[in-house]
């Protein structure tokens, strides 16, 4: 996998969100999955993914929190960061994610809908004098089995239609049992022959891209 920026930029990268995650939850005293959440609808979160220099390198964390504020109309009291010398977990936090990310390929807003909340990486903070590598280890087994879990868009959708697994096999034409498959994840819905997916949606009355996983 190809990453999105240098590597000689990921040091700063990860120190920047560290800071940015420790001052947001230590000094403003913000809730660290809403202010996640204000980092990706911000539209800076796909900037920093992308390795823009403005946000990895040109900002310092304490700046990167209050861009993310700005760009949200969050209001707050602002104040100098505490300049902490030992950094602890909400630090950690957002150095390690930066790596995840720059590692993974994985846009943020994604590494969130999988399960993999700020509040879940501080969950693993004993992980946070091994080796970045056992991280991301850890999380791809945590987004496995959240994945697993998950139900399917197939199936929510059916459901929220008030269909029932025969019923929507009528309307759309496709087995019963190739529904069944694709609801269980045993088959994969994306690699589906197209008018399956296309008749499964006009039976749904959604879009096509609802279905796909």
């Amino acid at each position: 996998m190809t990453n999105a920026y240098s590597e000689l930029y990921l040091d700063d990268a990860m120190n920047n969100l560290g800071d940015m995650i420790e001052f947001a939850v230590c000094d403003l005293g913000f809730d660290p999955d809403e202010f996640f959440g204000w980092f990706i609808s911000s539209g800076i979160a796909p900037k920093f993914e992308k390795g823009n220099p403005r946000y990895i390198t040109g900002m310092s964390g304490f700046e990167l929190a209050e861009a993310v504020l700005a760009e949200t109309n969050v209001s707050y009291e602002k104040r100098e960061p505490s300049y902490v010398e030992f950094k602890g977990r909400e630090y950690w936090a957002g150095w390690i994610l930066a790596y995840y990310q720059w590692e993974t390929g994985k846009r943020f807003e994604d590494i969130i809908k999988d399960g993999l909340k700020l509040s879940t990486v501080f969950s693993m903070y004993i992980l946070h004098e091994a080796d970045e590598s056992k991280f991301v280890e850890a999380a791809n087994e945590m987004i496995a089995r959240n994945k697993k879990n998950r139900k399917s868009k197939l199936s929510e959708i059916r459901k929220a239609r008030g269909f029932t697994q025969q019923q929507l096999s009528e309307a759309s034409g496709v087995t019963l049992r190739m529904i069944q498959l694709y609801e269980q994840k045993q088959n994969d819905i994306s690699k589906a022959q197209v008018t399956v997916v296309i008749n499964l949606a006009k039976a749904l009355g959604c879009e096509v891209e609802d279905l796909i996983e």
